[in-house]
């Protein structure tokens, strides 16, 4: 939005800003334990530091921020058993949601689901784990999408905001990309196959391997 555009105060700035501080999260734009400086993210923002303080309120009740006493805000550290029982959750919502894509997909939806595990494919034996990252949490998104499942996708949307940093360094570990590469190729096909059943146990089987490498 052009910065002439754009309100400075009300609802719509909250809103503004909270769009923001989720995406600079998810992205890992914005490290966790750092520190979330009103007036900072207000002149960033274009916004005024009311618009702030009641976005940072809304990232607190969704997980992604934490209010420390006498100290302001900061991006919330997420431990690797709270980032393991996330993953729990997800393991429920994602299988549920790919169980409705084989349903729900069209073939042009199908085809797009297998050149993304083509470009996976590509990705790993080229050596490019970001590449592979990106590509992954595109199929991830892509199946959520092709599910139909909006509440589902919501939750995910929360929860999933809260590993950035796990999954990142989980894509960079050496030899990672290689085994996972072949739990969403199994995840694909059995989407491919219009398998509800199949394509749930698929990814259940995915994030079991993702909470073994957590926990590494």
């Amino acid at each position: 939005m052009p910065n002439e555009a754009r309100p400075s105060t009300g609802e719509q700035a909250k809103q503004h800003a909270l769009a923001r501080l989720r995406q600079a999260i998810a992205h890992g734009e914005m490290a966790p334990a750092q520190r979330l400086v009103e007036n900072e993210l207000a002149e960033q923002f274009g916004v005024t530091r009311a618009s702030i303080r009641a976005a940072l309120i809304d990232l607190e009740a969704q997980g992604l921020v934490e209010r420390i006493r006498n100290r302001g805000s900061r991006v919330r550290v997420v431990t690797v058993e709270e980032a393991v029982a996330i993953t729990e959750c997800r393991m429920v919502l994602e299988g549920l949601c790919a169980a409705k894509a084989a349903v729900a997909a069209d073939d042009e939806q199908l085809t797009v689901l297998a050149d993304l595990g083509a470009a996976m494919t590509k990705a790993v034996a080229d050596g490019e784990p970001v590449t592979y990252s990106a590509l992954n949490h595109e199929l991830h998104d892509r199946i959520r999408e092709f599910s139909g499942q909006q509440t589902a996708v919501e939750l995910l949307e929360r929860l999933n905001a809260q590993l950035v940093r796990h999954r990142f360094q989980l894509a960079l570990r050496p030899g990672r990309p290689q085994q996972s590469l072949s739990e969403h190729l199994a995840m694909i096909e059995a989407i491919g196959a219009r398998d509800p059943q199949a394509a749930e146990a698929a990814v259940r089987a995915h994030l079991t391997s993702v909470i073994d490498a957590l926990r590494d």
